[in-house]
């Protein structure tokens, strides 16, 4: 799946909000993670707005409250995608963590139009307890889920395989559920996106592989976003989603 724009659709920030009305009816995918996973720093490479993000991004963890919605144009279809509000920022006041989880399950719970969640997972430290728990949650809510396993520049070759395979015994699933992603490399991007466009567009995914498609479209510094946000630099600040 190649990207050719996004633009930034609108957020909910209250349980029971309603979603944009432009998202009304399309397929959805929504990513979720803690807070200094680099949920940021993955989406706007995910979407090749590496140099104009579109991931809101701040320099305190917990500080996003909202559920941010992205309208995505690709070869394969228009989709949005989700950015969900980081959980296990220690710091936050519990009474805004219990609104967060509100807002957060109110959405994934009533959503028509999701077709499934990317959990993001740091593979240096591999699940911690509350990626557990939001794993074993999106699990009773019967969605279909996908691991991005963050952060794999940080580690060697021989470290990042070995992090790797024991990521995915400590989540007891299958290899081919987890992709290791480089927000600074670009490491996994392709694989993510072809993944996600099957998940989105099966039938047309099943078509894929027309020649012509002009690769790296989404990155050629014509930045189609209505709200591109602060530029997003690299993990070494922490963010809140």
């Amino acid at each position: 799946m190649k990207i050719k724009s996004v633009e930034f659709a609108g957020a909910i920030g209250q349980p029971g909000q309603a979603a944009p009305e432009s998202t009304r009816g399309m397929p959805q995918v929504a990513f979720s993670g803690r807070s200094n996973v680099g949920k940021s720093s993955l989406i706007n490479r995910l979407l090749g707005r590496t140099r104009t993000a579109v991931a809101r991004v701040s320099a305190t963890p917990g500080k996003t409250q909202e559920i941010n919605f992205y309208h995505v144009r690709s070869d394969l279809g228009d989709f949005f995608l989700v950015d969900l509000p980081g959980y296990g920022f220690a710091r936050a006041p519990e009474p805004a963590r219990r609104k967060w989880e509100a807002v957060i399950h109110s959405y994934l719970s009533t959503s028509k139009d999701l077709s499934g969640v990317v959990q993001l997972i740091d593979l240096r430290t591999g699940p911690t307890p509350d990626d557990l728990r939001s794993v074993d949650y999106l699990g009773e809510l019967g969605l279909p889920v996908l691991f991005a396993f963050t952060k794999s520049d940080k580690l060697a070759a021989m470290k990042r395989k070995e992090a790797f395979t024991a990521t995915v015994r400590a989540l007891e699933i299958e290899p081919d559920q987890a992709i290791a992603f480089s927000s600074l490399k670009g490491d996994g991007r392709e694989e993510l996106l072809d993944t996600l466009g099957a998940l989105l567009f099966p039938a047309a995914g099943a078509e894929e592989g027309t020649p012509g498609e002009e690769e790296g479209a989404a990155d050629d510094g014509s930045d189609n976003v209505d709200a591109a946000l602060s530029s997003d630099e690299d993990d070494t600040e922490p963010e809140p989603s």
